[in-house]
């Protein structure tokens, strides 16, 4: 047997005769020190900058009525945990914010999806509608606001509407280059053997262009988020976007970042959950090939 090496900040050699199951073991452990010295920079560097922050806040370096600290923001989220705002519960205004984002989210992914795949397999129809395309995707969405409430009202579909149309561009531009990413030589065959063109669209087409698609969806959520916000800012009663402009016009800027956080903590549970689906979807996808050579 020949001498390995694995890589793990640095070369370790295995003296000849070690066996398999000796090196797995290693290569395991050495995987496991590595998450655990990552998690440990990264809490490290978290608390480094907001024990900064702090300092910082408390000595008058930086303004505290502009930056508040963590502690005053910490407390005023345990505050809104407990006991809300003067209008609701926070849960009710999380649950009014994640509705507009949902739905939209939703709807925009759907569209943007069904759009892009047909687009991609229409060339004609693509060359016609491009110019269109280019242009509305130009538009700044969050200046539709305004838009959406004179037309919508300040109810729950004007933000829907902005969510939508944060989320469709996104989606459906991905999925359009997936389509044209997809590889030729394997719609070629599918062709000779007779499939038909829905059946290339079903089984090569949308396979192929599901990493394009995947990516635009863990990116999109978070758009969905600040439309919905955004509307909240223009016009609204309920929801986190209130929140914030409510305390804005209290200058209560702890109460602002607490609602940040809130946001920022719902933001990554959605990666999280995207990422999981991903996986049990796209199990047919062959595991990434590492750097090294066998």
């Amino acid at each position: 047997m020949t001498d390995i090496a694995i890589q793990s900040g640095g070369a370790i050699l295995y003296a000849p005769g070690t066996s398999d199951v000796e090196i797995e073991a290693a290569a395991r452990a050495a995987a496991l020190q590595r998450k655990r010295t990552v998690i440990f920079w990264r809490c490290f560097i978290l608390a480094v900058m907001l024990g900064a922050w702090e300092v910082t806040a408390r000595t008058g370096i930086i303004d505290a009525f502009f930056y508040s600290y963590p502690s005053a923001i910490a407390e005023r989220l345990y505050e809104l945990v407990l006991e809300g705002t003067d209008e609701a519960p926070l849960w009710y205004h999380l649950w009014i914010t994640m509705e507009e984002a949902l739905i939209g989210f939703f709807f925009g992914s759907v569209f943007g999806i069904v759009f892009g795949v047909a687009l991609g397999r229409n060339r004609m129809a693509s060359d016609v509608l491009s110019v269109y395309i280019k242009v509305l995707n130009a538009i700044p969405r969050v200046v539709l606001a305004p838009i959406f409430i004179l037309l919508f009202g300040f109810g729950l579909w004007s933000k829907v509407a902005l969510s939508f149309i944060m989320v469709f561009f996104v989606v459906f531009s991905n999925a359009f280059q997936g389509v044209l990413e997809a590889d030729r030589a394997m719609i070629a065959n599918a062709q000779i053997l007779g499939a038909s063109p829905w059946q290339v669209t079903r089984s090569v087409i949308i396979p192929s262009a599901m990493s394009w698609i995947f990516a635009s969806l863990h990116i999109s959520f978070g758009f969905a988020i600040v439309g919905a916000i955004v509307g909240e800012f223009i016009g609204a009663r309920y929801g986190i976007g209130f929140i914030i402009q409510t305390a804005r016009g209290v200058h209560d800027t702890a109460e602002m970042y607490a609602s940040i956080v809130i946001i920022v903590v719902v933001v990554l549970t959605a990666e999280y959950l995207m990422t999981l689906l991903e996986q049990r979807l796209a199990r047919w996808r062959p595991a990434p090939v590492g750097d090294g050579h066998e």
